[in-house]
């Protein structure tokens, strides 16, 4: 009987290489992009030129829709996706937290997409009366950093404010509520607060944060797949373009997908950055300036290298935006 329960094994672990073996393919030939309600990537889902491109190249694109930048790379950590994009300060903390992430492309800086607001009727009218007072942000945003530095701006520590972590639309609530005196958000949900609630705005970035976009990858897709990096980033380049030459026609699109008015979403479609291109030194250095504050701020447990997460097309790939 020996001989037969050692073929049924052999049969059964050959079923089960070969399994294996179709599951790991079919993971090699999908990209699992994830996206945010809004922003350069959800255009390029709607739009569908991606797919065809990926198409030719024998890979399956996969959406997935995240609230925030971090939860974005939470999936991105946990393997659930390849690709996404966030604001400038989430991959920071992804880095900090050993995310195997390499960064992949930029936007151009969109420093009036990201603000301070307090309400209409607030008797706070500049960024210092905020010492002692409640302020409410999605931890590890890219408007993390927007309230560290206009802090710091004012001549106010970090310390000097109470901090509330929430999501944008718990965030909201609070701050139509009134529990907390000021909300640091982006758009589309900062242009929403400003015309529906009319909100005031404190402090945007402006000479104080470039509020850059970052595309990112996992590592190990990123170095198996650079051609199909590549043509991702060469579409959201080309989605991108078109954006920037047509916002009145961005926001008969988009509109409806985020449930605004147009009013609101042509104000946050004219105030976002488009234009991905691969990392400069100079967009590097700049990262690495909010690392280091986090740090000193003890926001993140350790120093952080930046330029060790930075990936480079091959040579023959590469091209000038």
């Amino acid at each position: 009987m020996r001989p037969v329960i050692l073929r049924r094994g052999l049969v059964a672990l050959f079923a089960a290489a070969v399994s294996f073996g179709a599951v790991t393919q079919a993971q090699a030939d999908a990209l699992r992009i994830g996206y945010q309600k809004y922003g350069t990537l959800m255009l390029l889902k709607a739009k569908g030129t991606l797919e065809k491109r990926l198409a030719e190249q024998g890979v399956d694109v996969q959406w997935t829709e995240f609230p925030g930048g971090p939860q974005l790379l939470e999936g991105l950590n946990v393997g659930s996706i390849d690709f996404g994009v966030t604001g400038e300060t989430p991959p920071v903390f992804a880095q900090a937290a050993g995310a195997d992430l390499l960064y992949v492309a930029y936007e151009p800086p969109a420093p009036t997409s990201e603000a301070i607001l307090v309400p209409k009727d607030s008797p706070i009218t500049s960024v210092k009366d905020l010492k002692g007072k409640k302020v409410v942000l999605n931890k590890g945003s890219n408007v993390h950093y927007l309230l560290v530095r206009a802090l710091e701006d004012a001549g106010l520590n970090y310390t000097d404010i109470q901090t509330v972590f929430l999501p944008p639309a718990d965030a909201r609530a609070a701050f139509e509520r009134g529990s907390v005196d000021a909300w640091v958000i982006w758009d589309p949900y900062q242009a929403a607060a400003e015309q529906q609630l009319q909100a005031r705005t404190l402090r945007d970035a402006s000479g104080i944060a470039d509020n850059h976009q970052f595309y990112l990858a996992t590592k190990p897709y990123a170095e198996q797949h650079p051609k199909v990096i590549e043509t991702l980033v060469d579409e959201v380049r080309n989605i991108g373009d078109w954006a920037k030459a047509n916002p009145e026609e961005v926001t008969r699109q988009v509109a409806p997908l985020l449930g605004l008015s147009p009013e609101i979403t042509l104000t946050a479609v004219k105030r976002q950055g488009y234009g991905a291109q691969f990392l400069t030194p100079e967009v590097v250095n700049a990262q690495q300036k909010i690392a280091d504050s986090f740090h000193q701020l003890k926001l993140i447990p350790k120093p952080l290298t930046v330029k060790d997460v930075i990936w480079t097309p091959p040579a023959n790939l590469a091209k000038a935006p």
